[in-house]
C-alpha cells in the first residue's frame, strides 16, 4: 500500500508531456499484453471446422461471427493479431539495428558518411512496397521472408535522422575535447553518441512497428507473406473477398479494424515520442 500511495503523487508531479507519454505507453503495453497473452490463453480447437455454424453473423456466442467453414472469427482475429505483433516486432528490431549501425558508421568518417547518405537516398527513392515484395519473394516468402523483407526496407528514414544527429554530435566541442584527451571511438560512441541518440532510436522503433505489421498484412494478402494455414490478418482479408460480396461483412471488418486499431495506437504513441525527443518541436505533445 505504501508503494501505491507514493506512486500517485510522483505521477502527479510529472510534467504534462511526461504524463501524456506515460499514459500512452501504458495503453500500448496493456494492448500488447492483452493481444499476446489473450491469444496464448485461447483453446487450440478454436479453428476447428464446424459446418453447423457457417457464416453466422456476430452474436453473443460468436462476437465477431463465423466464416464459411464455421470457424470463430474472434479466435482467428486474436491469433492473427498476435502473430502480426510478433512478426512486426522482429522486423522492427532488424530495421532499427540497421539504422543504428548506419547512423553510427556515418559519424566515423566523411567517406562513410557519403556512402551511408547515398545508400539511404537510393533506398528512399525506390517504390517502398515493391521493394518489400522483391525482398520477400527473394527470401521465398513465408514468415522468414516477411520478417527479412520488412526488416531490410524500413531503416532509411530512421537512418537519415540518426545520421544527421550523429554528425551533429561528432562535430560538437565536447566530442573534440574527448578526442583530444585520447578517448577511443568506442568510448565516444558509448558516452556521447548513445545517450543523445537513444530517444530517437526508441521513437523510430515504435514508429517502424505499425508500418511493419501493415506491410506484413499486405504481403500475406497477395500471397507472399505468412503461410495460408497460419492465422494472419492478410490471409483472413484475402479469404474474405467472396464473403463480402455475399454480404458477410463481419469476416473482413473485425480483423481489418483490429489491425488498424493496433497500428494507429502505435503510430500515435511513436509520434508523441518523436516530438518529445525533438527539441525543435518544443514541449507540446
Amino acid at each position: 500500500m505504501t508503494d501505491i500511495s507514493l506512486a500517485a503523487p510522483q505521477f502527479a508531479r510529472l510534467s504534462p508531456v511526461r504524463r501524456s507519454l506515460a499514459f500512452r505507453a501504458g495503453l500500448v503495453l496493456v494492448m500488447l499484453a492483452a493481444i499476446i497473452l489473450g491469444a496464448a490463453a485461447l483453446p487450440q480447437n478454436g479453428a476447428a471446422v464446424d459446418h453447423l455454424t457457417r457464416n453466422l453473423s456476430p452474436s453473443a456466442a460468436h462476437p465477431f461471427g463465423t466464416d464459411h467453414l464455421g470457424r470463430d472469427m474472434a479466435w482467428r482475429t486474436l491469433k492473427a493479431l498476435s502473430l502480426s505483433v510478433r512478426v512486426g516486432l522482429m522486423a522492427a528490431v532488424i530495421s532499427t539495428l540497421a539504422a543504428v549501425l548506419l547512423g553510427l558508421a556515418a559519424a566515423s568518417s566523411r567517406r562513410a558518411d557519403r556512402l551511408v547518405g547515398i545508400a539511404t537516398e537510393l533506398a528512399l527513392g525506390l517504390p517502398h512496397f515493391v521493394l518489400v515484395m522483391l525482398v520477400a519473394y527473394a527470401m521465398g516468402g513465408g514468415m522468414a521472408g516477411v520478417i527479412v523483407g520488412v526488416g531490410l526496407t524500413h531503416w532509411p528514414r530512421l537512418a537519415r535522422i540518426l545520421r544527421h544527429e550523429a554528425r551533429t554530435i561528432a562535430a560538437s566541442d565536447y566530442v573534440a575535447v574527448s578526442r583530444g584527451l585520447g578517448r577511443s571511438r568506442g568510448w565516444i560512441a558509448r558516452h556521447h553518441l548513445a545517450p543523445h541518440l537513444l530517444p530517437q532510436i526508441v521513437a523510430g522503433f515504435v514508429l517502424i512497428f505499425p508500418h511493419a505489421i501493415l506491410h506484413e498484412a499486405g504481403l500475406s494478402f497477395i500471397g507472399l507473406g505468412i503461410e495460408p494455414h497460419l492465422p494472419s490478418i492478410g490471409v483472413i482479408l484475402s479469404e474474405s473477398l467472396r464473403a463480402i460480396m455475399a454480404g458477410q461483412w463481419w469476416v473482413a471488418f473485425f480483423p481489418g479494424a483490429s489491425l488498424m486499431l493496433v497500428a494507429v495506437a502505435f503510430e500515435v504513441f511513436g509520434e508523441a515520442l518523436r516530438r518529445a525527443a525533438d527539441p525543435a518541436e518544443g514541449v507540446a505533445c
